[in-house]
């Protein structure tokens, strides 16, 4: 069989390749798609549209027939020709040798075929050099973050093996030496990192097997120590001002192996009940902007349809229960366990109490430091402290009113005492 007559099932490799070069408009695409590229039900995309649709480009099957996406496919097209007669010309190879590499690594539909090849070239040219200006959109800089914004959505993704396959046939072999996550996607993740300090993977996250972008990023959050084991055990929840009132302290705790690592820290001094120290909850710095709550609720959902540990939902069962009113989240912004960009803390209050709203939580990952913290809070002393704090401390007119009675009750016995001497 003549090269040019090269077939793979029933796709025509050159007839394939042909129809790439002259960017023919992606028809309806194939119902055959993998498994790791998930729909989020209706249930939660109602609580959040915004949070699940792309904006600007579609990548993969799902929203390739959306209006407003429509005018981005000839964009696209446009970064895939710019990688071929372009950026790749230093290669001996012509753009048709190319891209028929890259067709034969793909799947055994045509119509797939020519939406996984296009979207893995323009991901890959994008993220090489984003701040050409070929759209016709605007300029590019504008709509940087959006575009690496829809990379990230559930819905959004073409598998991971794909992009690595297409980066064989054309980056790897301009530069030898350059590393698809190390160069491009390292770059979104820390773009999208929700927390205070960088993410750190070790080489087995990195190297092992990733469904999509999404998926690579779930693995910059998951807890290197935990398997998928299940934990059912049902804990009491404490808001932060209750936790206040009965002596806990927030602090922030940047770790680097495991970004959302908590401790609750207890001081010898504890058993001086009167002595001021406190024990602390030392926590990550979560950073809450315009695109906290998208990036949270599609990794919540693939958390919910993939085989993966569950440790971003984990998480926001934590702060959910921390959080019941705009006060609590003063107070964590006050103690830098919290940024918060969204304009008031009542906004920030209701985005993390609708966070997990119709998902179920099977697995709590912080159950040994709840335990601590309710043991804790159900205690003697702790009561005693915020009874005393609820009674004497919550408002100045009653600070003011104790002092008073300090000074009358002292007075009084001062006279007491001198009265019973003259006596």
């Amino acid at each position: 069989m003549a090269e040019g007559d090269v077939q793979l099932g029933h796709v025509d490799i050159d007839d394939t390749v042909q129809l790439l070069l002259k960017y023919d408009e992606v028809q309806n695409p194939s119902d055959q798609r993998p498994g790791s590229i998930f729909m989020v039900p209706s249930i939660y995309r109602d609580l959040s549209p915004h949070s699940y649709t792309p904006r600007v480009v579609s990548i993969g099957p799902l929203h390739r027939q959306d209006n407003h996406l429509i005018g981005f496919e000839a964009h696209k097209s446009t970064y895939m020709h710019n990688l071929f007669h372009n950026v790749l010309r230093p290669l001996n190879s012509t753009p048709e040798q190319i891209l028929k590499e890259c067709v034969m690594r793909a799947y055994s539909d045509s119509e797939l075929v020519k939406m996984m090849v296009t979207d893995a070239c323009f991901i890959l040219a994008f993220l090489y050099n984003p701040r050409i200006n070929y759209s016709s959109l605007g300029p590019i800089e504008l709509l940087y973050p959006k575009i690496l914004h829809d990379m990230i959505l559930i819905e959004n993704q073409i598998p991971f093996f794909v992009l690595q396959d297409i980066f064989e046939c054309t980056f790897l072999k301009l530069r030898p030496t350059m590393s698809l996550i190390a160069d491009l996607i390292f770059p979104i993740q820390k773009w999208f990192n929700i927390y205070e300090g960088d993410l750190v993977m070790d080489n087995s996250s990195i190297s092992s097997t990733h469904d999509h972008i999404l998926g690579f990023l779930h693995k910059s959050y998951q807890n290197p120590d935990r398997d998928l084991s299940m934990c059912n055990k049902m804990v009491n929840a404490h808001s932060v001002v209750e936790l206040d009132r009965s002596g806990v302290r927030f602090r922030k705790k940047l770790d680097a192996k495991w970004p959302m690592a908590m401790e609750l820290e207890f001081s010898w001094y504890l058993c001086f009940p009167l002595s001021g120290s406190r024990p602390t909850l030392k926590m990550p710095v979560l950073r809450l902007y315009d695109e906290t709550e998208s990036i949270i609720r599609n990794l919540i959902i693939y958390e919910q349809a993939a085989e993966v540990q569950t440790c971003v939902t984990s998480y926001m069962k934590v702060m959910d229960m921390l959080i019941d009113i705009p006060e609590d989240v003063a107070m964590l912004t006050k103690s830098q366990v919290l940024v918060n960009r969204l304009g008031s803390d009542e906004k920030a209050a209701n985005l993390i109490n609708d966070m997990l709203k119709e998902v179920s939580v099977e697995d709590f990952y912080y159950e040994d430091e709840w335990e601590k913290i309710d043991k804790y809070y159900t205690a003697y002393w702790p009561n005693l402290i915020a009874e005393l704090r609820r009674k004497y401390f919550s408002n100045p007119w009653s600070i003011i009113a104790l002092i008073v009675g300090i000074i009358l009750f002292v007075l009084t016995a001062v006279q007491t005492v001198y009265g019973v001497k003259a006596a």
